[in-house]
Order: C-alpha cells, then structure tokens, then sequence
C-alpha cells in the first residue's frame, strides 16, 4: 500500500537477526514437541484404551486437524492483534494441555484435548511465518526460514524421543507430563528472546468481508494454491511414514521397544541440516530446482524403507525426513516471498492445506496400513510424492518469485 512507510529489514549477520533465529527455534521446538509427541506412543495408546491401529492415529490427527483451521484463524487475528503476543499465548497455553493429556482418563477425553491443543497451537506456525517475512531482508529469509524449520525438526525430534525414552521405563503418562514441561520452558525463552515487529502494520478495520477478500485473493494467486497443495503433499507423506513405522518395528520381526523406536526419530536431525541447507539452496539455485530436488530425495528415501533390513528402513526414513524437510522449507519461504499482502492470511492458507495432509493422509495410510501391510503405505506415499512432483514441474513453469 502506498501509505505505508519502507520496510526496516533485519539483515543477516544482525544481533537482532540472531536474536529473531534463536527465539523462532525455541517456538518450532515447543510446537512440534507436543504436536509430534504422541506418535511414538501410538501402540502404547492402542493398548490403554483398546483401539486399532488406525484409530490409534487420531490421537495425531485430531490436533493436526484441528490445528490446520486455527491456523486459518490465527493468520487472520495476527493481522489485528500482531505476531509476538499470540504466539506466546499459543506456546504457553499448548504447554499446559500437555499436561492434561498426560492425565487424560479416556480415550474420547484424550482426543478432545488433543483437539483443544492442536486448536491452540495454531497461533504459532502461521504467524512464525509471517513474522519472518515481515522483519527479515530477502536475502536472509531463506535462511531464516530455514533455521525456523531447523527448530520444528528439533522440536519433533525431542518430543519423539523424549517420549520414547521416558514412556520405555515411567508409561506413556510420564512421559507427555516430561514433554510439556520441556516445551513451556522453551515458550518462557521464545517470549523473553523475540524482538517485537517493526514492520507490523495491523488491519483493524479488516473485518470478516476483508478477510474473505485476502483469501480469495491468494486463491487466485498463480503461484500461492500450488504451493498450498506442495504442502499438503509432503506432510501427508511424511506422518503417514511415521505413524505406521512404529507399529512395524514394534513387531516382529524386529521386535523393537518404545526406547528404541525413539531413537528411530534421531533422523530428525538430518531434516535439521537439511533445513538450513536448502534455506542457502534457494538463495544460490532458486525455488523451483530446490524444490524437485527435495521431492526426489523423498522418494528415494520411501523405496528404501521397502526391504526387510533394519538398517534399510532407518536409512530409508532418514532420506525420506531430508526431502520432506527440503520441501517443507522451500515452499513455506516461497510463500513468503509470494504474498504480497496479509501475509500471516497467506502462511495460515498453507498450513492449513500442511496439516491437513497430515490429519486425512496420516489416517487414510492406516487403510493401507491394515489391508497391505508395509508395501501399501509405501505405494500410497509413492503416489502422493508423484503428485508433488507434478505440482514442482508446474511451478517450474511459473518461473522464480520476485525479490
């Protein structure tokens, strides 16, 4: 808008810069710790409350689901009420339901907080952001998106393994009550560290019809709606990787227990490295090469998993984590760089369409999972990655975003 005074970047190599990179990795961690936290214990959760391993899976994709619209929502609030002080309601709030799952008498009772919680959560990643592609200058963003991305794949990690670890020896209890402990310590360092906005013009007077019109305008978009379904794609693939990898490794013939399936989501640190990676990858390549590149190394990764080897399939799962995280990196910067107003409207829009890859994908691979075994996971996320592929070539088309 042409009343708006220029930007005050934050540059790379900035003390604010780092101070903005540090805070965001402790919200990607405390986010992703509990959002994830429950999926190494799904086959402990069958087991308390005497469900299958499909509808085990709702405890992932009730929050997920959840957390998909409120993203939505929270994207459109951010740009009334600004970035910093809902992120830090989300963080803390989330943190303190944790707890109350960790408490949880029954199974209808644990997926309604999930749910609760997921809702909550969503005043995070969108306007995570959106922030970013306020404050920080196009040269850095890539990076900085990267290194936010980096935090999420930590946080995941963390959350997996942490879970795995405490639930092997104190329960499945213990072990979330552990977990929302570390993410509200996380939440206390993001709200001390993040700098507020300077660029944070809000819209107060927007209203339900203007938000309506942001919307549709990023619909319309030529480039914003393939991003969307980029997203949707990777994050399908991804969880439904992971949720149905623990019920193979808990059986035989690898017979694994809840500690050693944790250690399983270490992969998590390859998809940190991959993160900032493919955040310097977009500044030297481009968008659309970083983007094809990161969806075949998905699938590679996929068919790796297929053998019956131990060492294939965590070889596998780690090459699959790189790729998703490459993907998940590219294209959340590319939105920013994309959108040209309401930009938390615009990362709300894609982390909708991510998380509800995750919830759909996540428990329609439980269909295959039943019916097929491993071979049917894996050709139902075979077909999602082709799709992606499809999805990267078209945007190839579309050419580069402006800088």
């Amino acid at each position: 808008m042409s009343d708006r005074p220029p930007p005050v970047w934050t540059e790379r190599g900035s003390p604010a810069y780092r101070r903005i990179a540090l805070s965001l990795f402790f919200a990607g961690l405390a986010t992703f710790a509990q959002l994830y936290a429950v999926q190494p214990l799904l086959p402990a959760l069958s087991a308390t409350f005497g469900v299958d391993a499909a509808s085990s899976s709702l405890a992932v994709s009730t929050a997920t689901f959840a957390l998909a619209f409120s993203n939505l929502a929270a994207g459109s609030l951010s740009e009334r009420w600004g970035r910093k002080g809902m992120m830090t309601v989300a963080l803390i709030g989330s943190g303190v339901l944790t707890l109350a799952v960790a408490l949880a008498a029954s199974w209808p009772a644990l997926l309604a907080l999930r749910a609760l919680q997921g809702a909550l959560l969503g005043g995070a990643p969108a306007v995570a952001m959106a922030y970013l592609a306020e404050e920080i200058g196009p040269a850095g963003l890539g990076l900085a998106m990267g290194l936010y991305v980096a935090g999420t794949a930590f946080g995941g990690m963390a959350g997996r393994v942490v879970t795995g670890f405490v639930a092997e020896y104190a329960g499945w209890r213990a072990a979330l009550g552990a977990v929302g402990v570390l993410c509200l310590a996380a939440a206390s360092v993001f709200a001390l560290l993040l700098p507020r906005s300077r660029n944070f013009v809000g819209q107060r007077g927007a209203g339900l019809h203007g938000h309506l019109a942001a919307a549709l305008s990023h619909l319309r978009h030529p480039t914003l709606p393939w991003l969307y379904a980029t997203g949707f794609l990777a994050m399908g693939v991804f969880v439904t990787i992971y949720n149905y990898a623990a019920f193979r490794l808990i059986a035989p013939p690898y017979a694994l227990d809840q500690a050693q399936i944790g250690l399983i989501f270490t992969a998590y640190l390859l998809g940190m490295a991959a993160s900032t990676v493919c955040g310097a990858l977009v500044q030297r390549l481009g968008y659309p090469p970083t983007l094809g590149l990161s969806v075949l190394t998905a699938a590679a990764g996929v068919l790796i998993t297929l053998p019956q080897s131990l060492a294939a399939i965590i070889a596998g799962i780690g090459l699959m984590t790189v790729g998703f995280f490459g993907m998940h990196t590219t294209a959340s910067a590319w939105v920013g760089r994309s959108a040209r107003e309401a930009k938390g409207q615009a990362a709300g829009l894609y982390l909708m369409s991510y998380y509800l890859g995750s919830s759909l994908m996540g428990s329609l691979g439980g269909w295959f999972w039943t019916r097929f075994a491993w071979p049917g996971v894996v050709l139902f996320v075979a077909a999602q990655l082709a799709a992606a592929m499809a999805v990267a070539v078209r945007l190839s088309r579309i050419g580069r975003p402006a800088s």
